[in-house]
């Protein structure tokens, strides 16, 4: 199943996409929020999938979408979780995994416009997979992780290069969470559509041409146990989104380095999961 949120004109609305056809979930006694939607556990999965396979289509056209999860309390970020982007950034792969995040008001949809900041000059791409937390916890055990994930997304985790590497300190929250610096949808495929996960093509694309092109499998660290590592120190919570990292091919390891600038087309692909477009515009 595919869930998406929309802004209709009586608020915000959870719909699941039905091949070309939607269904508005929330008309038909569901939750308007995708939060609270996933707070409901299995049993809101099990109505929204009921509701999907016999509800009445609607029509979205002149609906405003946005993220799949248009408010988050945690944006989490996993740096360095490829082996080969890590050494083209010029470190050694990790031993633990290295975590920093956004603030919601970075979240854009597909379709929304990135907004390039003045202040910053060198502003770069990051396909990734999404993890959507569905079960919150604290302590997840690894063998249980899968348990607490709702679905998956396509994300792009923009990145200000000049503020997170030469910034006094390097300053990775801000030079990853300006706003409009997390792309993310269109829509949230659920977990029983990904059988695999791991093993997942991810692929960026600039103005058409290839930029990216890995695997998840290529994961130093895979998704079970990223879920186990930060549940150690927080307690994640209905719809909480974690970005898994970004493959090799980013602009800044380039040479000559290349980054985003007025008028591209950014795509983020992932395998079973969709595509998401977004243009880039001056702030």
């Amino acid at each position: 199943m595919r869930l998406m949120s929309f802004l209709t004109p009586e608020g915000p609305h959870v719909v699941a996409a039905r091949s070309k056809e939607y269904v508005d979930l929330t008309r038909g006694g569901l939750p308007a929020s995708m939060r609270a939607l996933l707070a409901l556990g299995d049993e809101g999965i099990r109505r929204a999938d009921e509701l999907a396979q016999s509800g009445t289509s609607v029509d979205v056209s002149g609906w405003k979408l946005l993220p799949p999860v248009p408010d988050p309390q945690k944006v989490i970020c996993i740096g360095l979780n490829y082996a080969d982007h890590a050494r083209e950034g010029g470190v050694e792969p990790p031993e633990e995994p290295v975590l920093f995040n956004k603030f919601p008001t970075a979240l854009i949809a597909h379709g929304d416009a990135i907004a390039l900041p003045h202040e910053s000059q060198e502003v770069d791409y990051e396909a990734e997979l999404v993890v959507v937390i569905g079960r919150g916890g604290r302590r997840i055990a690894r063998q249980r992780a899968y348990e607490h994930i709702a679905g998956f997304c396509p994300g792009h985790d923009v990145s200000a290069r000049d503020w997170q590497l030469r910034k006094p300190g390097k300053q990775w929250l801000l030079g990853k969470t300006f706003d409009t610096f997390a792309p993310c949808g269109p829509a949230l495929v659920t977990r029983d559509e990904v059988p695999r996960p791991g093993n997942l093509r991810v692929q960026f694309r600039l103005n058409g041409q290839t930029m990216q092109d890995s695997n998840t499998g290529q994961f130093i660290f895979p998704i079970d146990e990223l879920v186990a590592y930060v549940s150690q120190v927080c307690t994640l919570l209905p719809g909480d989104l974690i970005f898994t990292g970004t493959p090799p091919g980013v602009g800044f390891a380039r040479k000559p380095p290349v980054f985003l600038k007025p008028g591209d087309v950014t795509e983020v692909e992932i395998e079973q999961l969709g595509v998401l477009k977004n243009q880039v515009v001056a702030g």
